[in-house]
């Protein structure tokens, strides 16, 4: 399955949005954060049996983040949704709001673990947030802008970047 990289005339949404540029700069935060901690200041490394609590948990997130970004990005038939200037609140969207976000945000926690380091644990929370930040002033904005009540209503029952249960309204 293949994305289509196109523009529909009418179309209102760009099909890859800020995504690329997002993904692109959390990552490379996090391979600088793990460069200096764990290589250059040497500082925060764990021995003993805290490794493989941290090797296992990264290696379920790693996995756990491509499963829910393989599902929003090649199984859920967004780019159909974006081309056609429909909601998808269906299928993974029913249980967050931006799982191809998520789903790199979450593998990038997976591999941040795989170094056992205590220092990167605070990079988890700084790409939530620069996560956070940009899509509320992009992506939010623009479908706010065009989809209006239904989108407000959508946002109230699914989260954000992290996968959850869909509230009921």
């Amino acid at each position: 399955m293949k994305l289509k990289n196109y523009t529909k005339e009418g179309q209102k949404l760009p099909l890859f949005g800020i995504g690329p540029y997002l993904i692109y700069g959390i990552g490379l935060f996090t391979a600088i954060c793990i460069i200096l901690s764990v290589y250059v200041f040497k500082i925060g490394n764990l021995t003993g049996n805290p490794v493989w609590a941290f090797r296992i948990t990264g290696s379920v997130f790693i996995i756990l983040g491509f499963i829910i970004w393989f599902v929003g990005a090649l199984k859920s038939d967004m780019d159909e949704s974006i081309t056609e200037n429909k909601l998808k609140t269906t299928g993974i969207y029913a249980w967050v709001r931006n799982p191809m976000y998520s789903g790199w945000w979450i593998a990038l926690t997976g591999i941040s673990l795989m170094w056992h380091n205590i220092c990167l644990i605070p990079v988890f929370f700084i790409n939530w947030g620069i996560m956070t930040i940009v899509l509320r002033n992009t992506e939010e904005k623009w479908l706010a802008d065009l989809y209006g009540a239904e989108y407000e209503e959508y946002k109230k029952c699914v989260n954000r970047c992290i996968p959850w249960k869909r509230r009921s309204r």
